[in-house]
């Protein structure tokens, strides 16, 4: 019998579905819809009226990857303490407003790059839009409308008899429609549910019926664990079709937190640039390392590294030597202690307790060569047509 060399297979090119297209609006200096890629919002925790404490969480968000902020504007000191915010912050701020629409014409005024409305807990706002979409098309301010579940109209709950996915995207297109007849169309549309499934239908139906940018979020999502999961479950669902623009992943915990976890689910679809990421095993009866220890050690001591590098921390000879010939840098495990490969290739072998060190040194040293030649990880493309 001949014997057939199969050889090493290529992994195939992934591709989502094309992109939604929606008229494009600028948030400060940031691109938020059409083309633009899908951008990750948080939202301050600190008291607004408390500048300095207020602009430190905002530079520790801008350092994890945020790239728009949203800040709560309860009170007349949390408006006064908006110029100086927006005026010293890195990256956009937008101004949260609920129950007071004169908060909306201060934070206008006091030149935040965006403001977000909710029309279901601001009394008579209808009334105030004609006044609101002036002062917002005069200074250039894009305004999002921002249809919470838990706050839906009194109108349409008792039209619908709950926050049905029908009854937020009327809500959210019924406003979309008032601001448009005074001549304003700089808006962005959220509609937010705790439920995933409905916040998922929600935002098929809204993508369906208007153009507009669509910032995606499960509203109170949770602790860390159960808030993760459920966002990360909804928004994989709305951006691998193709839908969404901005995202921001509400969890009970650090805003820093929301960023991390946004922005992982941004690399994993392939709609921002990997950076680090850690291919480990989950462990099992062969495992002859403590892969759960190598892998978190691993993580630490290169986090925030910038370069994109895939490292794999593998625990046995099953699937070990494959994944960490695949990735830029990994270890195979095993008899107490493990290969390390680069590229594909065999370098060394350490004794167990050298591992973590030695791929820290490694990806120390790649991560400089990739700096120096601009050489990007080797992964699967994935396309957005």
């Amino acid at each position: 019998m001949t014997a057939i060399n199969l050889g090493t297979p290529t992994p195939a090119a992934t591709s989502l579905s094309p992109r939604r297209r929606s008229r494009q609006l600028m948030v400060r200096d940031v691109p938020v819809g059409g083309d633009a890629p899908v951008s990750v919002q948080s939202m301050t925790t600190t008291l607004t009226a408390d500048v300095d404490k207020t602009l430190q969480q905002i530079a520790e968000l801008t350092a994890s990857g945020c790239q728009i902020v949203r800040v709560a504007v309860p009170s007349q000191d949390d408006a006064e303490a908006l110029p100086a915010i927006a005026r010293k912050s890195q990256i956009p701020v937008i101004a949260d407003i609920h129950f007071q629409p004169k908060y909306v014409f201060a934070a206008i005024e006091a030149g935040c790059a965006a403001v977000r409305v909710n029309p279901g807990n601001i009394k008579k706002f209808d009334d105030k839009v004609r006044e609101i979409a002036a002062a917002a098309k005069d200074h250039g301010t894009p305004i999002r409308i921002g249809v919470n579940a838990g706050s839906l109209d009194p109108r349409l709950l008792a039209k619908y008899g709950k926050a049905t996915p029908e009854a937020l995207v009327e809500s959210a297109l019924w406003e979309c429609s008032l601001f448009e007849e005074h001549g304003f169309s700089d808006i962005k549309i959220s509609v937010k549910h705790h439920d995933p499934v409905v916040m998922v239908n929600a935002y098929r139906q809204l993508a369906a019926q208007c153009d507009y940018p669509l910032h995606l979020g499960v509203t109170e999502a949770g602790p860390a664990f159960q808030g993760t999961i459920k966002s990360a479950v909804a928004f994989g669902a709305l951006l691998a079709e193709g839908i969404g623009d901005t995202i921001r992943v509400s969890l009970s915990a650090p805003p820093v937190e929301e960023v991390k976890v946004g922005t992982q689910i941004l690399e994993s679809l392939g709609l921002r640039e990997r950076r680090l990421e850690i291919v480990s095993c989950p462990s099992c009866g062969r495992a002859q390392v403590d892969v759960y220890r190598l892998a978190e050690e691993v993580m630490t001591g290169l986090d925030g590294m910038e370069v994109p590098l895939r490292v794999a921390v593998m625990g046995c000879v099953v699937n070990g030597p494959g994944e960490a010939r695949e990735a830029d840098l990994g270890v195979a495990s095993g008899n107490g202690k493990g290969q390390i490969f680069v590229k594909g290739e065999v370098i060394k072998t350490v004794p167990e307790h050298q591992i973590v060190e030695t791929l820290i040194e490694e990806a120390m040293k790649i991560a400089e060569r990739m700096q120096d030649e601009g050489v990007v990880s080797g992964e699967p493309q994935v396309t957005v047509s």
